[in-house]
């Protein structure tokens, strides 16, 4: 009997490389799993039917040894063939079991003990909340039973869990249902078998006793599933949005990819302390609360609009995730970036394409062009990592689903479609890696993307600088673009990179001008549409140049259209020329970047106005063009309207400074929204009573609406008109919806206003029974920017419904306050450095992952002035010097503080 013991992260934060990549040795053809649950102690019998990794089998000196991976375990008996092997005959430490001498073939049995009730961390089995549940991507199979813990370990699972009756009346696991019955004293088993090779990062298991949703789906080839969702008690009537959108989404993927679902039974598991955000595990898809339930009463729109999405998304993998998996942890965005593509286009095809494609844009925007520009800025395809939970980023999924969705661009959708298909056949049931998808696209449609893969090895965000000449005798214009790429830990030189590039040109008057390129030795590769209105460019060198004819006079450029590539543009637009675009732009996204350039631009210069005391002021012709964009008869859609609206928050501004004057910037940020608000207030009350009004009825656009409505509330809080103070209290007294209700909730709690109290009061006393709920309330108060923030976060850190161990909490007060709280968190005292750190302390012990993600908040520090890099960087070294310091934690800030 032996037991292993953890160690500090100075002694397991070591260093893993793509290149030093080695297939396993040996594989394991089948898995059966043995699960005595218990309240103290849970017993795991393992028995593997393992043989020769035929591909390694005269490789070397070592391909008789098996090293199989565990962490936190007590190793009970081992057997080799049915004999138990003697203490002598393997080694064992704190992270691997390790036999050596071992035939071509063999059976290996391994017991072990867990207590699920102390793992605290949410990874392996745990138990939270009176059940029992899992959470193995990436490495958490380790901690349930000695195995080999890689993703191109690919076996077929049988597993048999034995449970109190009475508490634990569900016993669920992967695959379908073969066996179940009672057990003596009170217990009871079940056993699953999925017939599906998969690697063990796909297993789960989940007991407890539920509310049940059933319903079934008829697929393509008239094979019944079965659907079944599983609940807390008293949750049902919040979770037939999830099953609709799941049948949904098993429809779109028929109908699009021609995919369908393999088992026979298909389940969805809600658990409240979950790190994820869901898991696609084999037919027993685990996910948080957040993304299952959702009724009007305790849901928003953009939570109704989450749960649709996240539910797709984990569908989705049972094709790009689970029957085509990764070859090892490196080739993570083959799956998660293909994926999220996937469910971007699904959630485009049920709602507004346009709203989904900004929304898109303002994540890359907000979180991964920020990932980019830090110190763990990494390609989607990493090159090392020391703890892989922490390359679970927006740079591999999001800017992952951006290079597939070139790749689309560049093939056409058609050609895209083949190259999926030939993906599909050539890899279904393996383990493969991101250069297998590239070639099977490349295959299929016969194209050579040869310089494309640098988006796959290259880390940073391009950047393409565009100037342009106008020939007013030859009544043509010259446009140079020249790409480049900031330096990146790692990476000094970056080569060029092939980028989409989709722009028209506008007439002063706003008409969009027909395209007619001038041929000329260094002309660009390009496409112009059928109606000839647009062109898509493929850039491809450092330097580039091309030549439009045939113009009456010089236009206006509209660029980067549908954000076809994720790069940062620098072109030297008059204001004059936004506003122009912000009016007549046909493009979604074009025409709403224009409003926010224009923003962003007025915001730069009253904060540099600021700096030496000049007026602020916002230009008049910036004003006349929000204004124009207020008239409803020219918005086709409210909710994009709403987005135009929307003034950029201080996170996203102070990414637009090299250094920020942050005391400045806010200074100016509220002035301007209170000078906008000003000069718009008269429509933007128009509009809020005219959208209100619409968005009463029950019709497919009153989403639209009631965001337009409350994003004309929120900026109307903002105007120096008292007046206007009673929209909100009123629309909170009168909601009836969850979206109105938490929409006047945050502009009471972030503005002066005398219920302010009462109002928080009244909203936790109505909703105190709902978790998901409690989590958007802890919220607001954490995005307070009055000075009393800290404090007040403080005190609810101690509230009775705020609980240290449940991720979904942790989030919503300290992840919120840290991400968009700027004033309070970049406090000049270091008081909001402190609270995060603070917390960061006491979660490095209990969830290393959540604890790793706020240390993240630290990044930026050299972005400030000399005061706050100071305080950041204190911070950062608290976190190194923490006597049993993660390896997750330990990572995050050993690279920020360099």
């Amino acid at each position: 009997m032996s037991e292993v013991s953890k160690t500090s992260a100075e002694q397991t934060s070591v260093e893993k490389f793509r290149k030093d990549y080695k297939a396993p040795n040996y594989l394991v053809e089948k898995l059966a799993l043995c699960f005595q649950l218990d309240d103290q102690i849970t017993l795991v019998r393992n028995t593997m039917t393992i043989k020769q990794n035929p591909l390694t089998q005269a490789t070397g000196s070592n391909c008789c040894e098996l090293t199989l991976n565990g962490e936190n375990l007590k190793l009970l008996d081992l057997k080799l063939d049915n004999i138990s092997l003697p203490r002598s005959s393997y080694r064992l430490d704190n992270k691997h079991l390790i036999i050596d001498d071992l035939p071509a073939k063999f059976t290996l049995e391994i017991e072990t003990e867990i207590n699920p009730s102390k793992n605290t961390s949410l990874e392996g089995l745990y138990k939270s909340s009176g059940m029992y549940s899992t959470q193995c991507e990436a490495e958490g199979f380790r901690k349930i039973t000695f195995y080999p813990d890689r993703p191109d370990v690919m076996a077929c699972f049988t597993t048999r869990i034995e449970a109190s009756k009475s508490k634990y009346p569900f016993l669920l696991s992967n695959g379908n249902l073969i066996d179940s019955g009672d057990l003596q004293q009170d217990r009871h088993f079940a056993t699953w078998h999925d017939p599906f090779p998969k690697p063990c990062y796909l297993f789960a298991l989940v007991a407890g006793d539920f509310n049940l949703l059933e319903d079934s789906f008829i697929t393509s080839s008239d094979r019944e599933i079965a659907l079944q969702i599983f609940v807390e008690k008293g949750k049902l009537s919040q979770c037939h949005h999830a099953m609709e959108s799941l049948k949904k989404a098993m429809a779109w993927d028929q109908d699009v990819y021609g995919l369908e679902y393999d088992l026979d039974i298909y389940m969805i598991v809600a658990v409240s302390d979950f790190n994820m955000g869901a898991m696609e595990n084999k037919g027993l898809n685990i996910f948080n609360t957040r993304y299952v339930l959702a009724n009007d009463k305790t849901a928003t729109d953009s939570d109704f609009e989450g749960v649709e999405s996240v539910i797709a998304h984990e569908y989705f993998h049972n094709w790009t995730g689970n029957r085509v998996t990764c070859r090892d942890w490196f080739q993570l965005s083959l799956k998660e970036g293909l994926t999220v593509f996937r469910d971007q286009e699904f959630s485009s095809d049920m709602n507004s394409r346009a709203v989904k494609r900004v929304e898109d844009v303002q994540l890359m925007k907000l979180h991964q062009f920020v990932e980019d520009a830090g110190p763990q800025a990494h390609p989607i395809r990493p090159d090392s990592y020391i703890e892989m939970n922490n390359f679970y980023t927006s740079t591999v999924y999001h800017k992952g689903a951006e290079v597939i969705r070139m790749i689309e661009t560049i093939l056409g959708k058609e050609g895209f479609q083949d190259g999926m298909q030939l993906y599909f056949k050539r890899h279904d049931g393996q383990a493969v890696t991101c250069e297998d998808f590239i070639k099977a696209m490349e295959d299929a449609t016969s194209t050579d993307l040869t310089l494309f893969r640098n988006w796959y090895t290259q880390a940073g965000t391009p950047e393409v600088e565009i100037s342009s000449a106008w020939d007013s005798d030859k009544e043509m214009l010259t446009i140079t673009f020249v790409q480049s790429c900031q330096p990146t830990p790692g990476q000094l030189h970056k080569d060029a990179y092939l980028i989409p590039f989709r722009m028209a040109l506008y007439s002063k008057g706003g008409d969009l001008l027909d395209i007619r390129v001038e041929s000329n030795n260094q002309a660009v590769e390009h496409h112009i549409s059928d109606d000839g209105k647009e062109i898509i460019l493929q850039l491809s060198q450092y330097n580039q140049t091309l030549v439009f004819s045939g113009l009456g006079a010089e236009p206006i450029l509209s660029l980067l259209r549908g954000f076809c590539a994720p790069i940062k543009i620098d072109y030297q637009y008059q204001q004059s020329d936004l506003a122009l675009l912000l009016s007549y732009d046909n493009d979604s996204y074009s025409n709403w970047e224009a409003g926010q350039s224009l923003m962003i631009s007025v915001i730069k210069d009253m904060t540099a106005a600021v700096s030496t005391s000049e007026k602020l002021f916002i230009p008049d012709l910036v004003l006349a063009a929000f204004e124009t964009k207020l008239n409803l008869q020219l918005s086709l859609d409210p909710s994009l309207l709403a987005m135009t609206l929307k003034v950029p928050g201080l996170d996203y501004l102070v990414e637009q400074f090299e250094q920020v004057a942050l005391d400045e910037l806010v200074m100016a940020y509220n002035t301007f929204n209170q000078q906008l608000a000003d000069h718009l207030k008269e429509k933007l009350n128009e509009a809020y009573k005219y959208s209100f009004e619409k968005a009463s009825a029950n019709t497919k656009d009153a989403v639209g609406w009631r965001r337009l409505a409350n994003a004309c509330l929120t900026l109307l809080d903002c105007s120096s008109d008292q007046g206007f103070k009673t929209l909100a209290q009123q629309q909170f007294e009168d909601a009836k919806d969850m979206t109105n209700s938490l929409a006047a909730l945050k502009v009471i709690a972030h503005g002066e206003y005398d219920n302010k109290p009462s109002a928080l009061d009244t909203f936790y006393q109505r909703w105190q029974d709902e978790e998901l709920v409690l989590d958007k309330w802890f919220s607001v108060q954490a995005t307070n920017p009055a000075e009393t923030a800290i404090s007040d976060i403080y005190n609810l850190l101690e509230h009775a419904d705020f609980q240290l161990s449940n991720p979904n909490k942790v989030r919503a007060l300290i992840g919120s306050f840290a991400k968009s709280n700027l004033q309070n968190f970049h406090r000049a005292d270091g008081a909001g450095y402190q609270l995060v750190g603070d917390v960061i302390v006491k979660l490095n012990k209990i969830n290393p992952q959540i604890a790793a993600r706020l240390t993240a908040s630290f990044n930026r520090w050299k972005h400030f002035d000399d005061n706050r890099k100071t305080l950041m960087q204190q911070q950062l070294k608290r976190m190194m010097e923490l006597k049993n310091v993660s390896p997750d934690v330990y990572e995050i800030a050993s690279k920020a503080i360099l």
